[in-house]
This record gives structure tokens, C-alpha cells and sequence, in this order.
């Protein structure tokens, strides 16, 4: 079977002299010494699902989610549309190897401490809270076995994935299985507000601070102990560089009420799991409020945003040194025209976040299925026209 489809976007494309140039965009970056802002597109199983045409067999969450053949093949299709069809400063073109997960979207925290599954029409499966206005059943039944619930599933869809790859070969490539979920975390501030609802977070938090603060406490070291279990079993041993975190749902808290009530947490965190070297932190949504915070306080080098964000005045808080990623959100560039989105990324390169190098656009956060592409590539093109350093 040909990789290359007539249907596939970049059909055209020199992929050769395009991964070259994408190397050495990186390999500059990396130096410290870069030509450009390089543009990526943070996509996952979800915008091809919910996309449309990319999907063209039909396949939906809950299928995906519950059969592991699927979501190894699915996976499969995905990377390979992907390759063929996403203009970005990734390589493209056939991998020498196809590279799987398994991916529990984002309620795999909430669901291996007890929260039930909902597929909902047009929507990532997420979870229900189950434990709000009583924290304390949570508490009181125990940190669960890393490899329980959910997570016990997700090591026995690894498994699978393995004997899946075993001498197999997709499109003339063989297929190598990646860490999966137990090594990542949404973070110990909205693991409570998924668990127990928000409205009972915040609410409490002003109340019976106390109360959060034992919920804080254990959630925190729940997620270590997991994390550490799962980096054991694929022979990772903390502390490690370039530790990471996502706490989204700390953007509803004052700079105040993060220093008291999740700042502890999180520094906990990072001391079991990373060294000093390459903290990095996911936070979706009106957050920057709290980074001069993170950096000070944890010392995060690197800020995955969402939206919105004002990034001229983001450069000049944080300085030259803290790396950035960001750009135009996803509403935007699922719903304005071209020509809006090149105004857009111009108006962003040119606002002084490219000030020392340390800036990478992308859509801010996580591309919404149903985006354009002729949006997507006006990013990139835009990118590559404003947000060079010659």
C-alpha cells in the first residue's frame, strides 16, 4: 500500500528538503542561535475523530477507548494522515518508525480514582464527579495500585500493543510502542475539581481551606506514587530532567490563593519527581496572572499557554530567557478566514515575544477538529514570514 495518497493535502511536498530545514530550525533553537520561530500543531486523536473526512471509517471515542486493536490502529491512520496532510516544522513523510501509545484522553486521573466513564455525542470521553461535598470517602479508601482501574487497563493495552507490533510493519515501517498514560498528570489542583466539582473546590477553598488541603495532599501524593510506579516499569528513575506538569484549573485562583493553597503541592511535585533542570508547565486557559509565580517559586523554564494571552507583555515580565509557546486560539483559527489568521500571527511575532529566541507558535490549545487547514497553513506560513531572527 502506497503512504501517498492523490487526496493527501502535501502531496506535493519535497519532504526531504522539508525535514531538513525542519532539523536544522530545531538544531538552532536548541543552540540557542535560531533562523525562526518554528510553528507546530498540537493535535491529538481527538481532532481526527471529531474531524470529519480524516476519519473516514467512522470510528468514534468509545470504540476507540475500549478496544485496544483499535486504538493501535486508529493511531496508525492518524500519524499517517497527519504526515501527509499537516504542514508544520515536524518531520513529515513516511517515519522510519510509527511510534504508539495508549491514550486515555484526559480523564484517565479521574477515572483511576474511582470516577465513571461518560461518552458524550461530539465530545473526548471525560468523567463525572462522584466524590463531591465528601472528599473523605476519596481520602479514606487509599492511594489505589498504580496499575488498578483504568491503569490497570492501560498496562494490559501496552501489552497488547507490543504483541500487536511484534514483526509488524505499517505502510513498510515498523511500529514501536511509547510510554503510556501513568507517567503524566492533569495535576493535583484539577484532579479536585474533577473529582469533586469545581463549584465545591473553590467554594471550600474559601470555607474549610483545611479540608481542600488534606484533598490537595493526598492527590499530590497519589499522582507521585503513580508516576513513580510507571517510570519504573519502563525503566525511567526520578529524578528526571525536564520534569513536567498541567494543573489547567489553577487559572480560577489569585496569585494569592495559588501561593497558599496549591503552590506547596506542586513544589512537592517536582521535588520527588525532577531535578532542577527543565521545568516545564501545561496551563490552558487566563493563567499568565501566575507565571511570574512559577518561576520564581518552581523554577519552570518552559509555558505551554492556552488563551488568552498577552504576549508582548508576557515577553517583558518573564524576560528573554523562558521559553513561550503560544499563538492564535483555537476559536480563531476554526472560525476566521486566512487572511485574519496571517494578521494575527503578525500581530503576535511582532509584539517583542520573540525577544531571545525562546518563542514557538502553535495554536493555543490543542487544534479543535473541524479546522481548516488552509487556516493551520496560513499559520505556518505567517510563522515562517514574520517570525524570522535574519
Amino acid at each position: 500500500m502506497s503512504a501517498l495518497l492523490a487526496s493527501d493535502r502535501l502531496a506535493s511536498l519535497d519532504f526531504v528538503s522539508h525535514n531538513a530545514e525542519v532539523k536544522e530550525v530545531w538544531d538552532r533553537i536548541n543552540q540557542r542561535r535560531p533562523i525562526r520561530v518554528p510553528v507546530i500543531l498540537g493535535t491529538n486523536t481527538r481532532y481526527f475523530l471529531l474531524g470529519g473526512s480524516a476519519n473516514e471509517e467512522g470510528m468514534d471515542f468509545q470504540r476507540y477507548i475500549e478496544c485496544p486493536g483499535a486504538m493501535f490502529r486508529t493511531q496508525l491512520r492518524f500519524q499517517r494522515w497527519s504526515r501527509f496532510n499537516l504542514l508544520q516544522d515536524a518531520e513529515l513523510g513516511l517515519p522510519e518508525a510509527w511510534s504508539v501509545g495508549v491514550d486515555l484522553q484526559n480523564f484517565y486521573e479521574a477515572a483511576w480514582l474511582g470516577c465513571p466513564i461518560e461518552y458524550l455525542p461530539g465530545q473526548v470521553p471525560d468523567t463525572r464527579p462522584i466524590y463531591r461535598d465528601n472528599p473523605e470517602r476519596l481520602i479514606d479508601q487509599g492511594i489505589p495500585d498504580p496499575f488498578s482501574g483504568w491503569l490497570g487497563r492501560a498496562a494490559d493495552y501496552e501489552d497488547r500493543f507490543r504483541e500487536l507490533a511484534e514483526g509488524y510493519e505499517y505502510m513498510g515501517r515498523p511500529v514501536h510502542v511509547h510510554p503510556g498514560t501513568g507517567m503524566g498528570t492533569d495535576g493535583p489542583f484539577t484532579a479536585a475539581c474533577n473529582l469533586c466539582g469545581p463549584e465545591f473546590v473553590c467554594l471550600e477553598l474559601m470555607e474549610n481551606p483545611e479540608r481542600i488541603q488534606r484533598l490537595l495532599a493526598f492527590l499530590t501524593e497519589a499522582i507521585v506514587v503513580r508516576i513513580k510506579a510507571w517510570m519504573h516499569r519502563w525503566g525511567v528513575s526520578p529524578p528526571v530532567d525536564g520534569c513536567g506538569i498541567a494543573d489547567d484549573s489553577v487559572a480560577m485562583l489569585s496569585v494569592a490563593h495559588y501561593r497558599e493553597h496549591v503552590l506547596p503541592h506542586h513544589r512537592r511535585y517536582f521535588e520527588a519527581l525532577g531535578t532542577s533542570k527543565g521545568h516545564g508547565i501545561h496551563l490552558c486557559g487566563n493563567a499568565t496572572h501566575l507565571f511570574p509565580t512559577l518561576v520564581q517559586e518552581l523554577g519552570i523554564q518552559s509555558f505551554d499557554t492556552g488563551f488568552p494571552v498577552d504576549f508582548g507583555a508576557l515577553r517583558r515580565t518573564l524576560g528573554p530567557d523562558i521559553q513561550i509557546q503560544g499563538g492564535p486560539h483555537v476559536e480563531f483559527l476554526l472560525s476566521r478566514s486566512p487572511a485574519e489568521v496571517r494578521e494575527e500571527v503578525r500581530r503576535i511575532l511582532e509584539s517583542g515575544i520573540m525577544d531571545g529566541g525562546r518563542f514557538m507558535l502553535r495554536e493555543g490549545n490543542n487544534l479543535a477538529p473541524g479546522t481548516p487547514l488552509e487556516n493551520t497553513e496560513a499559520m505556518v506560513l505567517a510563522g515562517r514570514e514574520f517570525g524570522r531572527y535574519d
